[in-house]
């Protein structure tokens, strides 16, 4: 099975549990007018949205190499993560115009029982999500699942806030509501930048390997290098491109000199198995006269 195949049964499981978990929150939170435990709902809901975007964007980045894309398609993984990113900020916006208006308006909310227990049935779904979603992730090197993770991660902080307005208003402060909806906004702003952080990291070609001594020790290491050096590094963590200067003996023939340029490439991937792209420039290097 392939780690796209992979990637796209654990957004599908996702996506249930997410929507699974919306639709509790949001159902309890209109009828009893509490608007924390209803914005968190709608938070969870931007979890399915969000797990829906990733599918798009893993069929996308699934395709093949092709005359116009020939580094491939994977990058738009690492696209469609900002559009996860946009919808967290729209979200904030929103609960943020929202907290305030019904600070200057108050509505007196309902907490009954069932609001305790569905914040705390969700908040154990979202931990076990969050674990699983973030643990796959990392396994098959998907910045889409790690994105998304951060987002469910947000929404287990939001619903202890949630929880905290809960017994605010409980104990007669139904003003803790709106701030409790304010403090949620900031959690999702918060999962929003660090997502726009990582992938503009990426999409600006940021250095992927930030100690170059490995790909030296590597790269040294073959028959016939004599030196390396401007060695340079991009992309996603599980798709790597490297190009550096290698220097040869000035006497070698075109021939022994691509030998060696193979040889680097394959080291390099075999030794760094994110790599998947090389490209090395020879170069001569002449005995100093004594």
């Amino acid at each position: 099975m392939s780690d796209y195949i992979r990637i796209r049964r654990v957004l599908i499981i996702i996506l249930v549990l997410n929507w699974a978990v919306a639709a509790a929150k949001m159902v309890v939170g209109l009828l009893t007018r509490v608007q924390s435990m209803t914005a968190d709902g709608f938070h969870s809901l931007s979890d399915g949205t969000s797990n829906i975007i990733g599918l798009i964007g893993i069929g996308l980045s699934a395709r093949p190499i092709d005359q116009d894309h020939p580094y491939g398609h994977k990058k738009y993984e690492t696209f469609f993560s900002l559009g996860i990113a946009a919808l967290l900020m729209l979200i904030a916006f929103n609960l943020i115009r929202d907290s305030f208006s019904r600070f200057f308006n108050p509505v007196t909310p309902h907490v009954e029982p069932i609001s305790f227990i569905v914040m705390l049935v969700t908040i154990a779904v979202n931990i076990l999500v969050v674990k699983y979603e973030y643990k796959q992730g990392k396994k098959l090197r998907s910045d889409l699942l790690v994105a998304d993770s951060m987002h469910t991660k947000a929404d287990v902080y939001t619903s202890l806030s949630v929880i905290v307005a809960l017994i605010g208003i409980k104990m007669g402060f139904p003003i803790v509501d709106p701030i409790a909806t304010f403090i949620i906004s900031l959690f999702i702003g918060y999962a929003a930048y660090k997502i726009i952080k990582d992938a503009s990291r990426i999409l600006c070609d940021t250095v992927a390997i930030i100690d170059s001594k490995k790909i030296s020790m590597v790269v040294m290491g073959i028959k016939g290098v004599k030196a390396c050096h401007k060695i340079r590094t991009r992309g996603r963590p599980d798709d790597i491109c490297i190009d550096l200067h290698v220097q040869v003996d000035a006497i070698m023939s075109v021939d022994e000199g691509h030998n060696v340029s193979y040889a680097v490439e394959a080291a390099l991937k075999m030794n760094i198995p994110e790599v998947t792209d090389v490209l090395v420039h020879l170069e001569p290097k002449y005995k100093q006269k004594k």
